[in-house]
């Protein structure tokens, strides 16, 4: 919508077209990310954090905050709290302490969060991203370790979410498992590639979380949230605006949709006169939109103060410098590696990356297969069953193992690849491994000229243009007698050794 139709409507109702949003204001984000820890026990007691138990199966008095049950911080989280931040270029903090966060919410039964305050476990770094073929650096501010809250389970309604339901239910499993938020500062310069950028940095967050092992960050169960935070000024300016929060953002690619979405609703009603209200906006992805949450126009005062029943961390540095020699390579640097050892396009890469499946490509060439080859079945065959099942590519029913298996079955002339296509169908029908596929449904490439001179003798006195088409120096029309033969074999013929056979006896 233009400027000159703003005018006409109210501002709150306002709109803008996103790229004459680019040519108005200046975009400022800043993103808040949960990353769920991955130990055995809870942040402060040894309860298990198994996802999907039974619900209020894992609690106990500590994590339900009941009178007289006293915390005890769980060491592997400060160890994992201490990786991100290297991670991440942070500085360690030498002495740090846990705090109260007080607020009223029923997912917390104590009416507090443990969660730290002035004094994180990890500060002032950053990291590089790469979107859309450009790099950026995002600062980081800080990354605290604290306890995560229950879980609301909404009843009744159509979409599972509060509005609309008849009752709330609450499950406490989630009560308690360690958390570290990793917020960053104000990332300004990003222009029209701001969504893109976000996006760029949770999937950077990801990787990281993925490659430390401090996390299974599955978005989709959670245990890797983004808070996306936006706001706009006027070209030129250099106030920031009034931001919007977007909460629990729970894919990358609604990551971008948000901001993309908030981004043109904050420019219309700039444009038209209004006013951004600052609030926590909640994100619908069956109608790629945003709607009002809290209101956030007046300070929060969650009275934090020191936790009275923790002792501070003081992490050791030589054990800091011990953790430091654990961290992997940044996951800018192991694309810009990997392309160049595989021989991809920039292209190829982004695509992927988008596909989620450098990981298992990765996998793949470590079992012997080409990096092209690796490619062509993750990114294809695979890549579509994946999708008509509607599954992440890793649950598609084949290992890297697998696949480069049965490439090498390609390569070795026992299986061509609409044979393959049926050996894959076998490994994930739960048949065995590819070698053991070919040898239950006897799919491999018949190429004894005996077994195939009798099809190919047939396959001749059946086409008897396509003979005489031959004769007149028509090569290409073998195809016809070579498709005859593919046909009446199953295509377990071997189509090199079939076109031999229909040249010689032609000729």
């Amino acid at each position: 919508m233009t400027t000159t139709a703003l005018s006409a409507i109210s501002p709150e109702d306002a709109w803008m077209d996103y790229d004459e949003a680019m040519d108005l204001f200046d975009v400022v984000i800043g993103l808040e990310v949960h990353v769920e820890l991955n130990t055995a026990s809870k942040m402060f007691c040894s309860c298990p954090t198994d996802f999907g138990a039974e619900p209020n199966t894992q609690t106990c008095p500590v994590c339900l905050g009941l009178p007289g049950s006293l915390p005890v911080v769980n060491g592997k989280a400060v160890e994992s709290a201490i990786r991100i931040g290297l991670a991440l270029n942070c500085s360690i903090s030498p002495h740090c302490r846990f705090a109260r966060k007080n607020y009223f919410y029923p997912d917390m039964t104590k009416n507090f969060q443990t969660s730290q305050y002035d004094e994180p476990i990890c500060f002032d770094g950053e990291v590089e991203v790469e979107a859309d073929g450009e790099r950026f650096t995002i600062p980081v501010e800080r990354a605290h370790m604290e306890e995560d809250a229950g879980k609301s389970l909404h009843v009744g309604g159509a979409t599972g979410r509060i509005q609309g339901a008849e009752y709330s239910l609450m499950d406490y499993n989630r009560a308690g498992v360690p958390l570290v938020e990793i917020v960053t500062k104000p990332v300004l310069g990003t222009g029209a590639k701001a969504p893109q950028v976000a996006r760029a940095y949770v999937a950077f967050l990801r990787d990281m979380m993925r490659a430390l092992g401090v996390s299974d960050v599955r978005m989709e169960q959670g245990s890797l949230r983004c808070d996306a935070n936006v706001s706009l000024m006027p070209k030129g300016s250099t106030t920031l605006g009034t931001r919007t929060e977007t909460k629990n953002v729970n894919s990358l690619r609604s990551i971008e949709r948000a901001l993309r979405y908030e981004i043109s609703r904050q420019a219309g009603i700039l444009a038209a006169g209004g006013r951004v209200k600052q609030e926590t906006r909640h994100w619908h992805e069956d109608g790629g939109r945003t709607s009002s949450g809290r209101s956030k126009e007046q300070a929060e005062d969650y009275r934090y103060f020191p936790e009275p029943d923790l002792v501070p961390v003081a992490p050791d540095p030589a054990w800091v410098e011990r953790l430091r020699e654990t961290i992997p390579e940044s996951p800018v640097a192991r694309v810009a590696r990997l392309t160049e050892a595989w021989g991809f396009t920039e292209l190829e890469m982004r695509d992927v990356i988008g596909a989620d499946a450098l990981d298992l490509i990765e996998a793949t060439v470590e079992a012997g297969c080409s990096p092209q080859a690796a490619r062509k079945w993750w990114m294809g065959e695979l890549a579509r069953r994946a999708n008509a099942a509607d599954l992440p590519l890793a649950e598609a029913g084949m290992t890297p193992a697998q696949v480069a298996e049965l490439q090498g079955l390609v390569e070795a002339g026992t299986l061509n690849d609409k044979l393959a296509r049926q050996v894959i169908d076998g490994v994930i029908a739960g048949e065995g491994d590819p070698a053991q596929v070919v040898a239950h449904r006897g799919l491999a490439v018949v190429s004894d000229t005996g077994a195939l001179q009798a099809a190919v003798e047939r396959a001749i006195a059946a086409n008897p243009g396509a003979v005489a088409s031959i004769k007149a120096g028509r090569q290409a029309a073998a195809g016809a007698i070579i498709g005859a033969v593919m046909k009446e074999m199953r295509g377990q013929a071997d189509a090199a050794t079939v076109r031999e056979l229909v040249l010689a006896a032609v000729g």
